[in-house]
């Protein structure tokens, strides 16, 4: 028995073979009505698909099958699907790509007519263009993560990019800092505004947006303890406070005695600052700010670090390259993977093994040479 709703909003009947089926009127697009079909093995099902399909196309975001662009899928996606959760700077990231590359590359083809060869092409024209192959997996990345939602959607029955191969992409090996060049660093350090920026990153390894969006509330002195609860990133124009990159960046961590005083001495300058600056003075909580209390530029940090690694006779290296220090002088000491993993706040652990691969070697020769004691100790001996 055939049950149907209104016109416009969708009909679900049962077929002599038991399979039920759902039809969605889409309206017409050029005199041409469009439908979508849906099927399932109970009316249940196929009511949900029917239901869900008359959502995303209020929402704007159900192109009928066959007709819509890659631009349009990828302008929907974009603003739909991808924007609400994604941080803002990772949305920046992801709609240059699409913007600068994947529509003017692939979107004026229809969205199931789009083929692994075709995205194969538009991968290897980037990197003979010169783009870097980081960024064309990166690219790939992105029109992958976008297609496994059309699939989702029903609009398609395949992953054209998951099919493509991606770009052969060489690691940059991991700068770091040894014990004594970290050292250096600190002391040349020492009494540098920027001080306790530098000594948080090295010691702690936090992002430098995690260390410029701490607040005093986030850090205890007395129980020597400090809490990620933000990061400082530009939105729109404006420094923000936002959530950490992932949940486990939500972290706490046991702040070294050392750096407790740093932080102290920090504390006191900028209540020295405050002073100076009087009325000028924008009170927001924040460890790191201007002479006037304001959120402080990553790259007002970035741009001075070069200075201060010259000042200690050391190589260039990147700000980040602070965080990287940090994980390799921890594991170098025995410290546990598992520990380090949860101090820089990375997702998995895996993800700690694989960057710091050059340390673990060392970590695991000291385990064995550890064992080697244990049971050399307690070894009979030939009397015995």
């Amino acid at each position: 028995m055939t049950a149907r709703r209104g016109y416009g909003e969708g009909s679900i009947f049962r077929r002599q073979d038991g399979l039920w089926v759902g039809s969605v009127n889409l309206g017409r697009r050029e005199g041409v009505r469009r439908r979508k079909t849906v099927y399932g093995r109970t009316r249940r099902e196929v009511q949900e698909k029917v239901v869900a399909t008359l959502r995303d196309q209020q929402l704007g975001i159900m192109p009928s099958r066959g007709t819509g662009t890659v631009a349009q899928f990828l302008t929907t996606w974009l603003e739909n699907s991808a924007k609400p959760r994604l941080r803002p700077s990772t949305y920046r990231s992801y709609s240059d790509l699409i913007h600068l590359h994947l529509i003017p590359s692939l979107g004026h083809l229809r969205l199931d007519r789009l083929g692994p060869a075709q995205v194969q092409a538009m991968l290897n024209a980037k990197l003979a263009s010169g783009l870097s192959p980081r960024r064309v997996e990166f690219l790939r990345a992105v029109l992958r993560t976008s297609l496994n939602q059309a699939i989702k959607w029903e609009m398609l029955t395949k992953n054209a990019a998951a099919l493509a191969d991606s770009p052969r992409v060489t690691r940059r090996p991991v700068q770091v800092l040894s014990p004594a060049e970290a050292q250096r660093l600190l002391d040349a350090a020492r009494d540098d505004r920027f001080e306790a920026v530098y000594a948080v990153a090295l010691s702690l390894g936090l992002r430098q947006g995690e260390a410029l969006g701490l607040r005093w509330q986030d850090i205890d002195l007395t129980e020597q303890r400090l809490t990620v609860v933000h990061a400082l990133q530009r939105v729109d124009g404006k420094l923000t406070l936002m959530e950490p990159k992932t949940a486990r960046s939500r972290r706490s961590i046991k702040v070294p005695a050392v750096i407790a005083d740093v932080l102290a001495k920090h504390r006191k300058r900028q209540f020295e600052d405050r002073l100076r600056a009087g009325a000028r003075w924008q009170h927001s909580d924040l460890v790191f700010t201007t002479t006037i209390g304001t959120p402080l530029e990553g790259t007002t940090v970035t741009h001075r670090f070069p200075h201060l690694l010259a000042a200690a006779g050391l190589p260039r290296i990147r700000f980040h390259d602070l965080r990287h220090s940090c994980a390799s002088l921890l594991l170098a000491q025995g410290v546990s993977p598992r520990v380090v993993m949860e101090t820089l706040g990375h997702s998995q652990i895996s993800l700690t093994m694989n960057t710091y691969t050059h340390v673990i070697p060392a970590v695991q020769a000291e385990a064995a040479n550890a064992m080697d004691r244990i049971l050399t100790r307690h070894a009979p001996t030939a009397s015995q």
